[in-house]
């Protein structure tokens, strides 16, 4: 029983561990973002890029 409350202890006080875990979240929820709104980027992008062009900045 003592040997898996020092694991218990371990696994919770690992505060990198957590923090690895919170980094990766943040990331798969940027890509998920990216992935869903891609259209509206590009199209976001190209319309800036266009006006630029069409203004002879």
């Amino acid at each position: 029983m003592k040997r898996i409350r020092s694991k218990i202890a371990v696994l919770l006080g690992n505060k990198r561990g957590m923090e690895m875990v919170q980094v990766a979240i943040l990331i798969a929820i940027a890509v998920a973002a990216g992935i869903i709104f891609k259209s509206s980027v590009v199209d976001f992008v190209n319309r800036i890029f266009g006006n630029l062009d069409a203004a002879n900045f």
